[in-house]
């Protein structure tokens, strides 16, 4: 009996502190995002980002309020020399919180801290070979989303997709849906969706226009979609959501199903946004 007491009395506990932490949480970030935005960082989303002044005013200033929350959460820190400031940090933070516009979400409640590199950069991957010998794979690579808190970004990459958003290529929108992507707890394709949403519409859509991809890449077909995608699952969702943010229509046009799938996910329609 006693043993049963003491686990409900540390159930309620967890759950108390649970629910407090949860509305400490909601109360800083109100707070974080009723200060005014610095004029600097408006001069920054002015000169870097120009898709922001294409966007309606109420998802500026929601995307500014996202914004000041993740820049106060989130660590930035420099490797190779790259420098972290003000236009390094408010220009990868810009095109990150579009993915949370609308939607509720926990910005990214894994990721700590985001790795900058001047340019590409070198990682060593271990790999196994059929009798078992490890070995080092170097790569190069322009970014990475791991799950271990860290999204790891090429700068010179990340500025110029944020200057060109029509290109249909995004590392720092690919990334970051790799975050949202492994909220699940596997990095799949699948991120937990919207509560309307429906897993088996998803499934169905996702499935089949990754399986066409992947044809399309066999034979050579052209394609719309960056034949990247045809990887696997996950660097499809990833793929698609550039193109969802870059190309709405065209991506509407084309492919209908698969642009409603997102449109719903991401709960915004971008194709309002193009001028």
């Amino acid at each position: 009996m006693t043993y049963l007491l003491i686990i409900i009395a540390i159930s309620a506990f967890a759950i108390y502190w649970i629910i407090t932490s949860s509305k400490r949480k909601a109360k800083q970030r109100k707070s974080i995002a009723s200060i005014p935005f610095p004029a600097q960082w408006r001069k920054i989303l002015r000169k870097n980002l120009p898709f922001f002044y294409q966007m309606p005013a109420d998802l500026q200033l929601q995307l500014k309020d996202k914004m000041q929350i993740f820049l106060a959460e989130k660590q930035f820190v420099g490797r190779q020399g790259q420098t972290i400031n003000d236009e390094v940090r408010v220009t990868i933070a810009a095109q990150a919180c579009l993915l949370l516009l609308n939607r509720n979400t926990d910005f990214y409640p894994f990721l700590k801290t985001i790795v900058v590199y001047p340019a590409a950069f070198i990682t060593q991957h271990e790999q196994y070979d059929a009798s078992g010998i490890k070995t080092q794979d170097a790569r190069v690579l322009l970014g990475e989303s791991w799950t271990r808190g860290q999204v790891i970004l090429s700068w010179r990459d990340s500025a110029s997709g944020g200057a060109d958003f029509e290109d249909g290529h995004n590392l720092v929108i690919h990334e970051f849906a790799h975050q949202l992507d492994g909220e699940s707890g596997v990095t799949n394709g699948a991120p937990p969706l919207n509560k309307d949403q429906s897993y088996q519409e998803w499934s169905q859509v996702l499935s089949s226009e990754f399986a066409e991809l992947q044809k399309r890449a066999r034979t050579g077909e052209a394609s719309f979609l960056d034949k990247y995608g045809a990887t696997n699952p996950a660097e499809f969702f990833a793929v698609t959501s550039e193109v969802f943010f870059e190309k709405p229509k065209e991506l509407k046009q084309i492919h209908p199903d698969l642009y409603r799938q997102l449109a719903e996910y991401y709960r915004v329609n971008p194709v309002d946004w193009k001028l």
